[in-house]
């Protein structure tokens, strides 16, 4: 199965046309999270992405609430937003998690989650799921410009806990576009430029 993976486009028309443009061969296109800006620019954003062939899945970031992806995706059919939630594609389960985790010191427009939140949504993973994170585990793909380490404890724990297959994230910019292993799990922190991976 070919999966095309982006995140934190910030509502950038020119990404979207190009995530549109290059997926097309994809069989599931998965975006995580940051669709929107600040909260702004999510049906503009959306309609572009729209474009996208392939089912694709989204989840929210900081910059977009739940609710607020699952009004502007409502339209688009074969579209899948998750939090909290899975869906199954060719028999393969995948799980949601949106949000900023630990919560951000952004203030009231982030849309974010405290890690005792996260722990309990992640209790509905099931096994052998793919995980779909706005935020990285703690320690992996998640470090700032200032050198610090801001992915999630909650994340990180289920990662040792279930040893998922994947883990697709984003959020921390400045760890974008990049790949790495954890015990027997891949994880990737997608970037808006989109990367491709073979399940």
């Amino acid at each position: 199965m070919k999966l095309f993976l982006f995140s934190d486009i910030h509502a950038s028309a020119q990404h979207c046309q190009k995530i549109a443009e290059d997926s097309t061969q994809a069989d599931i296109v998965i975006g995580a999270g940051d669709i929107g800006h600040i909260r702004r620019q999510l049906p503009e954003t959306i309609a572009i992405l729209k474009n996208i062939k392939p089912p694709t899945i989204l989840i929210p970031g900081n910059s977009e609430s739940y609710q607020e992806l699952k009004q502007a995706c409502l339209d688009w059919d074969n579209c899948f937003v998750l939090h909290g939630d899975s869906v199954v594609i060719e028999g393969i389960t995948f799980f949601g998690l949106g949000g900023g985790i630990p919560v951000t010191p952004f203030g009231s427009w982030s849309w974010d989650l405290s890690e005792e939140q996260a722990r309990i949504l992640l209790e509905k993973c099931p096994e052998k799921a793919v995980l779909v994170s706005h935020s990285p585990p703690k320690g992996l793909l998640d470090v700032s410009s200032s050198g610090q380490s801001l992915g999630s404890e909650a994340v990180r724990e289920f990662i040792d806990k279930k040893k998922p297959h994947l883990v697709v994230c984003g959020h921390i910019h400045e760890s974008s576009a990049r790949k790495t292993t954890y015990g027997g799990t891949t994880v990737i922190n997608a970037g808006p430029q989109g990367m491709w991976f073979e399940l």
